[in-house]
């Protein structure tokens, strides 16, 4: 029996590899038309006037502190990372199913639309792996649209799109491991109070009126998960934190936006006379300018004698491992879902011929 060829296509928003104007234009006019646009109505005219105003500013900024994005090496090489952990993998289904594993983006090249396209007609099956923890209609909702789009009604037989992976405890536990791993005791541990602020990208509240979004933000899942991570954080045997506080990254624009931001965390931290702060972005698989570049300024900035940044779980193996678990796993579901199909399509050819001979 010949093997079923399958793409598992991981997707990340995407970051400009080397920092030019001409670079960040395209990148920024796809930022306005996918997500910005879902939270304000931005007439097509104006898209280009307010998605290179954003370029210049970034390349003025990130120009000024020689800021470089490794979003993308990192993604690169977390693809790499997955992609030999599912080849050397003994689960049964690789020796009915080929997993091919393939990097792709919403923002920069190789977009993820011409990606799914281009693999269309040459795999029997793709697994999509949105690279955000927590869904929302800015992150793993542009890549349903796009699923949606590309494969129609055939993506029930074709499609697997990985999904609440804040809500999967191994992870946590992956997190927590890295976490303790990762911090300096020797330093941090100087302080008579440490604390510690869980990054993650912050949502929409009320819309410009007042009034609930419209579109799904994630927002309870946001506070689900943070309360899911203080709880086996400050219960861990390893833990020195004596508080635990959710840090936002939020936008200025749509309307009121996520209250317990980065800023707010650490001036509670700062009233209630901490010394040592550690700032880690669970909320991110991977660093991005979001992460490396204005949450860590902000820790810089803060006025606590310790801290220390702890970079995103990245290419941690315990993370790449458990990642490639799941794949494989949407890659047993979609083989057996397809069997399915399959065996209704002979049923039915047989009976439709059985009525043939019998008319």
């Amino acid at each position: 029996m010949k093997k079923k060829k399958y793409a598992a296509v991981i997707v990340t928003y995407g970051e400009v590899e080397k920092l030019t104007l001409r670079n960040l234009w395209p990148s920024s006019r796809r930022i306005v038309k996918v997500i910005t646009r879902q939270i304000v109505k931005v007439p097509i005219l104006l898209i280009y006037l307010i998605a290179d105003y954003r370029s210049t500013r970034h390349y003025i900024d990130w120009r000024l502190h020689n800021y470089e994005s490794t979003l993308v090496a990192t993604h690169r090489a977390q693809t790499m990372s997955i992609s030999s952990l599912i080849r050397r993998s003994g689960h049964a289904i690789v020796s009915s199913v080929d997993i091919d594993v393939f990097d792709a983006y919403y923002f920069v090249p190789p977009y993820f639309e011409d990606t799914l396209s281009a693999l269309q007609d040459e795999y029997d099956g793709v697994i999509v792996v949105p690279m955000i923890p927590v869904e929302s209609a800015f992150s793993c909702g542009v890549a349903c649209q796009i699923v949606r789009d590309i494969y129609g009604d055939e993506k029930f037989e074709k499609v697997r799109l990985l999904n609440k992976l804040w809500q999967d405890e191994s992870p946590h536990k992956i997190y927590a491991a890295y976490l303790f791993q990762q911090v300096d005791r020797g330093y941090i541990g100087k302080g008579s109070k440490n604390g510690l602020v869980l990054v993650i990208h912050g949502t929409l509240v009320r819309d410009r009126a007042g009034n609930p979004p419209k579109v799904f933000t994630g927002l309870n899942e946001t506070g689900e998960f943070f309360d899911m991570m203080k709880r086996l954080i400050m219960d861990h045997p390893l833990n020195i934190f004596h508080d635990v506080k959710q840090g936002c990254m939020n936008h200025t624009t749509g309307g009121e936006w996520t209250e317990e931001t980065v800023q707010k965390a650490f001036q509670e931290f700062e009233d209630e006379g901490y010394d040592s702060v550690v700032m880690f972005p669970y909320g991110f698989f991977a660093d991005n300018s979001e992460t490396e570049y204005e949450a860590q300024t902000l820790l810089k900035k803060s006025p606590f004698r310790y801290k220390q940044y702890i970079r995103c779980i990245n290419n941690f193996p315990a993370f790449s491992e458990w990642l490639s678990g799941r794949i494989i796993d949407q890659a047993a579901k979609l083989y057996a879902i397809q069997e399915t199909y399959e065996n209704l399509k002979n049923t039915n050819q047989k009976e439709g011929h059985a009525g043939n001979q019998d008319a």
